[in-house]
């Protein structure tokens, strides 16, 4: 299995994470019907949020000395974490680390979590219920709900599980 490191991302690596979210953005725009902006580039107001925001937090999935993905929590100090944004790529996939990620993040912030999907992407489907049972074992939802202000696209699914 490849080296991993998952670490909160620094100002210096804002650059770096800016390149990977329009990866993870371009890859999401086949579930969320969006086109770029006219300059080619997708919406990045998350991103700032996690580099702004005290209640977010953004981390760098780093292979080796690649980068290999992103992932961003938010609502620290809310009811539930929301893992808001994760993104592996396609490059270090199916590879283990995506899994090892997630599991390294879920635990840096102990207690109740919510991950939201969309059932179109299958890939992601089986990797978050993988990622459930990993942590939590059997203890864990799955429900729908709405995309707020998207009345058009499907429900999201969103898993649910508390970690100690």
């Amino acid at each position: 299995m490849p080296d991993l490191s998952v670490r909160p991302a620094s100002a210096a690596d804002h650059p770096a994470m800016e390149r990977l979210w329009q990866m993870f953005r371009h890859d999401m725009s086949e579930f969320e019907a969006q086109l770029p902006n006219p300059d080619a580039t997708f919406r990045s107001e998350r991103l700032q949020a996690a580099f702004q925001d005290a209640d977010w937090a953004p981390y760098l999935l780093v292979s080796g000395e690649h980068p290999a993905g992103l992932a961003i929590v938010r609502a620290l100090s809310g009811p539930a974490r929301v893992l808001n944004s994760f993104f592996v790529v396609r490059g270090a996939r199916r590879a283990g680390i995506g899994l090892r990620a997630a599991q390294e993040v879920v635990a840096r912030h102990p207690g109740p979590w919510e991950i939201a999907f969309q059932d179109a992407n299958a890939g992601a489907v089986a990797f978050w219920r993988r990622v459930a049972t990993e942590i939590a074992g059997d203890a864990w939802t799955e429900d729908r709900r709405p995309v707020p202000g998207r009345p058009e696209l499907p429900p999201d699914a969103w898993i649910s599980f508390t970690t100690a």
